[in-house]
Parts: structure tokens; C-alpha cells; sequence
């Protein structure tokens, strides 16, 4: 039941027609990511690129590019894995239907690790040089390992039971590190290695780290998994892969995992950060270089015939964005134990997850009266902001699902429609400004630092969105190309933003000044000022995109007729979002445009991969 290692997953891939072989050479320099990206926008096959230039171990991508061969990786498990879920949601359900959760009771038994005295990661002694060189991004700093699972421990209750493992980024050379002795930890705000490191620190102890490559692939998804504190990874791992996660002792420090491909050992120096970055984000941006911990490498390893798995992140969706589905899935069944009242949280990979959140909460309390306005949802929406990685949201639209039992937050346009047509924004826009965001997230006032929203709606009704550019629009100079992205939102080209963080920007109080509460404008109920109307309003991935990354609430929500009245800010017309680039944001990724070309002429040569590896449309 379930890979034990990835040779086996590659090899059963292989033979049921899901993994292709590349032999040709390939650089890991920019040509194995744009390889990558291409195979994952074109819905193509796992691919092991057998001859990867400057290394001797071979390369696998796009892994678990399609939703259909991640379930298939874990199709022995993952019911049983939901049905345990299911069963610390509402235990009551194992009483009374026992039959139905017999399986997933057997796999209880495998989230415990089995403690083993050596291992095939052992193999080889190597060195950081002699791994994969993987560069995804012309601006990226340097090679980074892209699929890491980084394994932790509580130095104050050491043991798997008190383990963090996670996909923090690592970065393998460049910058200040020196060669074949210190590597770059990236890890961002509410990880559970930012814990672990904090109680090392202050009780002045080592703080000993593992970097584990490859594996099963239950190993990779349970590192990306938003586990409670609680939960150790590779427990929940041990259940995704069906069998007990085999860890070796180590005579000092945390134990290894036996089956891994790769594994870096050092320890994170308590007084000691680099620059890291900059680095090709799943944004869709940079994120630019910043002093995170440095890891003192001790020992690398790797086992006989070892295989180096690599992904991609950029502007979503990418390969990411299918662990986000496999997430979604399996732990919705717990959020309305974790939020009463709401039924349904999705974070939009369109607009890069933490940017955007849509919830449908429930107005619970007042079964005899009709309400008109948010009420409970305000503060299911305070909760949701308040729990774990959902607290890094930047804008949090949330609705009363009782005024449509059958609307989902995965219909983002019905979401929208019946978002829009209720919102008030004299009284439903409530910010919490000076506070934490997303540490990839630039468009705040420094690093970690910026503002959030919550966008309430309930009651009934009260505007019919129109489709159509206003009739008789008059723009203020240097505003042009109106278009309609969604009903009821328009988008307006601005000039380009010079403002620095600090300023008021001119434009747009020159924008929202030109009109009064009874112009034609406000019949669009959202306006966005962007860099590009056209491109904007193209389709819903660019909207999103656009919108959501490139503004920070507190400092580009605007309106027409804007108010404040006892703290509470609101506008008596149109809701106005300035959504261009701004002198401090991170600049947008573009691939290197000569291995474009080179990938172009491979896919010209034909072959199996020839249609996978076309340029997909932008």
C-alpha cells in the first residue's frame, strides 16, 4: 500500500504510461523550469530528465502536474485518509457508522513511525556542490532546492511526536554563503520551524535541522499540509503513504528519514543571517533578497540510484496549485469544527492563495428576523484571521450563505455576483491596518508588514450589476480603456504610480474627487485603476492576478464620496481599488527568452513530448 520510496513511484509511473523519459540534455539552468512549466500548462506527463547537465543524478518534474495523477499517486489511501479526517471532525460518525471507517482506523496505526538503525540515505557521502544546480528564474540568487522537506524538532521535548516538517525554501549557493558549508533557510511568519527555532535560541542550544529530498511522495504533500500544531507531518504522512514513515537514529540530534534520496545535516547558526533571494515566487514575483538563517552544513547524503524532484513556482496556477486541491479536499471536512458557522473557505490560487480568500459563513442567530446586515459573519470572519496560515489573508470576502444555500466558493464569478450585489460599502468594508501579511506579499510598507480587509455581505440584494460600459462615462485625463472584467466591476487604465509607500497618491484622490455620489460611474458597484485594461479584464486569471497582488487595502482601497465616522471608514459611491504597480513592489517574473527558444526548438524535433512542450498561451 502506497510508495515506499520514489524509485518505486517512478518505476510503476513509468509502466502505467504516466512518466516519460527526456534523454536529451538538459540544462538546470533555466531550461529544466521552463521544461516544467510547459509540461504542467499543457497537462502532460511526470517527466525524468535522465541527462541534466553539469550532474550526475537524474531529474524529475511535473510529479504531481495534473489533480488526476496526484490522486493517483495516493489512490490507496486517500479515501481513508479523508475518512479520518472526517472522524476527528465529528467522531460521532465512527459510532455510527463503524463499518464505513474501518479502513481509515487502520491506517490510525501507521501515523507512527517506525525507529529503524540505518538506511539506504546513507548510501553515499556527498557534498552541496555535487547536488542538482536548479535555477528556475533569470533574477533568481542562485540554485534552489524547490520540493525540500525541512525537519525540526523541539530541542525542550525532542522526538517525532513534537516534529515540525515543512517546504521552506532553500537556497543551496550564491550571495555570502560559502561553497559546500552553508546553505539559506527561507521560512515565512506562522511556520512551525520559526517555533522550534525561537525556543532553541533562547535556551542557547544547537539547533539541529534535516533537508530531505525525495521519498515517498506522502512526504512531500504532508510538508505542504496546514497541520494543527498538534499533528506532526510525518504522522500524517505514515496514513498518506499507508505505511509507518521509517526514521533512522541519530546519535545526537533528530533522526532521518530512511528512504529519502537526499539528505543536507547542519545546524542553524542562532546569531547568524544572509542575504537570501531573490527568488522566482508562487506570486508571481520576486521576492527579493532578505537576512533569513543560515544552516552550517554538517553531512550530505544520498542513496544508490537517487532522483533529485524539482518544481516550479511562479504566477499561478502551477504545479503547486494541485497541492492545493489535494489540501482543499482533504481538510474541508475539519474547518467547520475549526469556525463555527462557516461552511466553506477557499484561498484563490489565481490571485497567489494568501492575497485573496473567499469564506461562506452563516447567520446563525436571529431565526426571528430577517437580518439585512453582517452580523455573526463579521465574526466568523475575525476567526478565520485569527487561525493559522488563513491569518495571512490579505482580503477576506465573506457571505452569508443562507441567502443561497447552493452558492460555493469554488464558483468564483457566482461568489462574486452574489458578493457584489449585497456589499455595502458605507458599512461592510471593516480594515485592521499596521499588521502582518505574507512575507512574498511587497505590496505592504516593509517586509511582513501591511494591512487586510474583510469584505461583508448578507441580507438581500441591493443593486442589479451592470454588463456594460456606463453610458455617458467621462474620465478624468490620463484614465482611459474602460472595461467590464466582471459584472458589476470596471476597469480603467491610470497613469503610471510614481508615489513612494508613505505618500497619498495623486491620481487617484484626482480620480475619485472628479465624481459625486449620483454620476453615472457609480453604476458600476467595483472600479479598479490598473496598468493594463486590456490585459485586466481579458479573462478572470488576469483579474484576479492583477488585483490582488498588486494592492495593499489600507493604502489603495479608495472610493467615491469617502466618509469616516467613529473610526469606520466607508464611501457613499463606487468602491475604487488602485491596482498598478507601485514604485516599491518586487518586479513580475518573465522566463529567459533564449531557453525559450531552445525548448521551442526541442519541441520542434517532435517526439512524445513534442505537444507538451509548446508554449503555452499567455
Amino acid at each position: 500500500m502506497g510508495y515506499r520510496n520514489l524509485r518505486q513511484c517512478v518505476d510503476d509511473l513509468e509502466r502505467t504510461g504516466h512518466l516519460v523519459r527526456m534523454e536529451g540534455p538538459v540544462d538546470p539552468r533555466f531550461e529544466a523550469a521552463e521544461i516544467q512549466r510547459r509540461l504542467y500548462a499543457n497537462r502532460g506527463p511526470a517527466v525524468l530528465l535522465t541527462n541534466p547537465i553539469g550532474c550526475r543524478f537524474p531529474l524529475l518534474c511535473n510529479l504531481f502536474g495534473t489533480a488526476e495523477r496526484a490522486r493517483y499517486l495516493f489512490r490507496d489511501t486517500l479515501d481513508a485518509v479523508r475518512k479520518l479526517i472526517e472522524l476527528k471532525a465529528d467522531w460521532a460518525a465512527g459510532a455510527r457508522r463503524p463499518w464505513g471507517y474501518a479502513k481509515a482506523a487502520r491506517l490510525a496505526m501507521a501515523m507512527v513511525p517506525r525507529m529503524r538503525a540505518r538506511g539506504p540515505v546513507f548510501d553515499e557521502t556527498i557534498r552541496v556542490s555535487d547536488l542538482p544546480r536548479i535555477q528556475s528564474w533569470p533574477l533568481d540568487g542562485g540554485p534552489f532546492i524547490t520540493l525540500p522537506q525541512v525537519y525540526s524538532e523541539d530541542v525542550e521535548r525532542p522526538g517525532w511526536a513534537h516534529s515540525n516538517l515543512g517546504m521552506y525554501r532553500v537556497q543551496l549557493g550564491g550571495n555570502a554563503y560559502r561553497p559546500d558549508a552553508e546553505i539559506g533557510i527561507h521560512y515565512q511568519l506562522h511556520r512551525g520551524i520559526g517555533i522550534h527555532h525561537s525556543i532553541a535560541m533562547r535556551r542557547d542550544q544547537p539547533f539541529r535541522v534535516h533537508v530531505w529530498v525525495g521519498g515517498s511522495p506522502a512526504m512531500m504533500l504532508a510538508a505542504v499540509m496546514p497541520l494543527p500544531e498538534n499533528m506532526p507531518e510525518v504522522a500524517f504522512a505514515g496514513a498518506l503513504a499507508g505505511h509507518r514513515i521509517p526514521l533512522v537514529r541519530q546519535p545526537s540530534g533528530p533522526p532521518v528519514y530512511a528512504e529519502a534520496d537526499f539528505c543536507v545535516t547542519g545546524v542553524i547558526d542562532p546569531g547568524k543571517t544572509l542575504p537570501e533571494g531573490p527568488f522566482g515566487d508562487h506570486l508571481g514575483y520576486y521576492s527579493l533578497a532578505h537576512p533569513f538563517p543560515v544552516l552550517r552544513v554538517e553531512r550530505v547524503t544520498r542513496r544508490r540510484g537517487a532522483i533529485w524532484p524539482f518544481t516550479v513556482v511562479g504566477r499561478p496556477p502551477q504545479e503547486d496549485t494541485v497541492f492545493a486541491e489535494l489540501i482543499h479536499e482533504l481538510s474541508a471536512p475539519v474547518l467547520p469544527t475549526l469556525v463555527h458557522g462557516v461552511r466553506e473557505v477557499r484561498a484563490v490560487d489565481e490571485a497567489g492563495v494568501h492575497p485573496l480568500m473567499l469564506a461562506i459563513g452563516s447567520e446563525r442567530y436571529a431565526p426571528y428576523r430577517k437580518l439585512d446586515e453582517p452580523q455573526e459573519i463579521l465574526t466568523q470572519a475575525n476567526a478565520i484571521l485569527g487561525h493559522g496560515q488563513m491569518s495571512l489573508s490579505k482580503y477576506l470576502l465573506i457571505v452569508d450563505g443562507n441567502e443561497n444555500t447552493e452558492l460555493r466558493a469554488t464558483d468564483i464569478r457566482g461568489f462574486f455576483r452574489h458578493w457584489l450585489e449585497r456589499i455595502d460599502w458605507q458599512r461592510d468594508v471593516h480594515f485592521q491596518t499596521a499588521t502582518t501579511i505574507d512575507t512574498l506579499d511587497y505590496t505592504g510598507d516593509a517586509i511582513h508588514r501591511g494591512s487586510k480587509v474583510v469584505l461583508a455581505a448578507a441580507g438581500p440584494p441591493r443593486r442589479r450589476l451592470v454588463e456594460h460600459v456606463a453610458p455617458d462615462l467621462n474620465l478624468p485625463s490620463d484614465f482611459n480603456q474602460p472595461r467590464i472584467a466582471l459584472p458589476g466591476v470596471l476597469v480603467v487604465r491610470g497613469p503610471t504610480c510614481r508615489r513612494t509607500v508613505e505618500d497619498i497618491d495623486p491620481d487617484m484622490a484626482r480620480f475619485c474627487g472628479a465624481y459625486r455620489v449620483h454620476d453615472a460611474i457609480n453604476a458600476h458597484a467595483l472600479i479598479v485603476v490598473v496598468d493594463d485594461s486590456l490585459f485586466t479584464a481579458r479573462d478572470l486569471r488576469n483579474f484576479l492576478w492583477v488585483v490582488f497582488t498588486r494592492s495593499n487595502p489600507a493604502a489603495d482601497i479608495h472610493g467615491i464620496g469617502p466618509f469616516v465616522r467613529q473610526k469606520h471608514w466607508g464611501c457613499e459611491g463606487s468602491l475604487v481599488i488602485d491596482a498598478r504597480s507601485k514604485p516599491h513592489h518586487a518586479p513580475a517574473l518573465e522566463p529567459d527568452a533564449e531557453t525559450a527558444r531552445r525548448v521551442d526548438a526541442v519541441a520542434a524535433r517532435g517526439g512524445p513530448l513534442a505537444r507538451f512542450l509548446q508554449r503555452a498561451p499567455l
